[in-house]
């Protein structure tokens, strides 16, 4: 299982090419990567709605590399406080900020300061700034208060963490009791060898961390989690390099996932 990597494994470099390459995403999204990006693979590929999309900041929409659409997973209601906690540059966020209304809050936590910086300049120029806040962060440790939140959004971010049930515990953390999180992330359909989980470019490739369907269930109920079941599949990395390099053999895909925070 991909929970944690294997012994011996450099988590700093993990975290280094991570960066980097998120760095280049926000610079030049329409560089050369081995992910899709960009609105017309979100409607597309993802199901996002073209006319919701349309109204959003470039700014945002060019740098979407997220592997599903939470979205899709539940609804978001006015007044709510959301989440996302690997925000990029804002897109599934700002869809959010929308939804809450002005009664409502829309935080983003990202670890990349040039995405941060696209993230408050697209919340800008949506004319949503007084209802989204930008934080630097790791999801390891969210700089969000106890029990702060009723949504969580999550779009391919757990299977780039090197420690995922403490991904997960820091989700469950801060949602409130009864809380949603709406998860998309990569699965595999079977179980890497160590040598491809101790492999630092097939981790930042969205792959080498991914997890089996059961395996992501366990996940998240240990977690502190209830209800969670599968919505929607997506075969997010169709004609890309990754997928010629090893997620046809793998059959990866993602999946959208609802789960709920014990408690009342």
């Amino acid at each position: 299982m991909a929970l944690q990597c294997p012994p011996g494994f450099d988590n700093q470099h993990l975290r280094r090419q991570v960066l980097a390459t998120y760095d280049r995403v926000a610079r030049d999204p329409h560089g050369d990567f081995h992910f899709h990006r960009g609105p017309r693979y979100a409607v597309e590929f993802l199901h996002y709605d073209a006319d919701a999309l349309a109204e959003l900041p470039h700014t945002a929409t060019a740098r979407f590399a997220g592997v599903g659409n939470p979205h899709r997973i539940g609804p978001i209601e006015a007044g709510e406080t959301v989440l996302d906690h690997a925000c990029g540059a804002g897109m599934d966020l700002l869809l959010a900020a929308r939804r809450v209304g002005p009664d409502g809050r829309a935080i983003g936590v990202d670890l990349t300061p040039a995405m941060r910086a696209c993230a408050v300049e697209a919340a800008r120029e949506a004319g949503l700034d007084d209802r989204v806040e930008i934080r630097a962060g790791e999801f390891e440790s969210l700089p969000v208060a106890d029990a702060s939140v009723d949504v969580v959004l999550s779009n391919g971010v757990v299977n780039l963490a090197p420690d995922k049930p403490r991904v997960l515990g820091e989700v469950a953390r801060v949602l409130r009791p009864g809380g949603r999180l709406y998860l998309a992330d990569v699965v595999v359909r079977r179980e890497l060898t160590l040598d491809a989980r101790a492999n630092p470019e097939l981790w930042a490739a969205c792959i080498a961390g991914a997890l089996t369907e059961d395996e992501l269930y366990t996940l998240v109920h240990a977690a502190g989690f209830d209800q969670v079941y599968i919505v929607e599949r997506f075969d997010c990395f169709r004609g890309t390099s990754a997928e010629a390099r090893v997620a046809r053999d793998l059959r990866v895909q993602s999946v959208n996932l609802f789960a709920r925070r014990r408690g009342h």
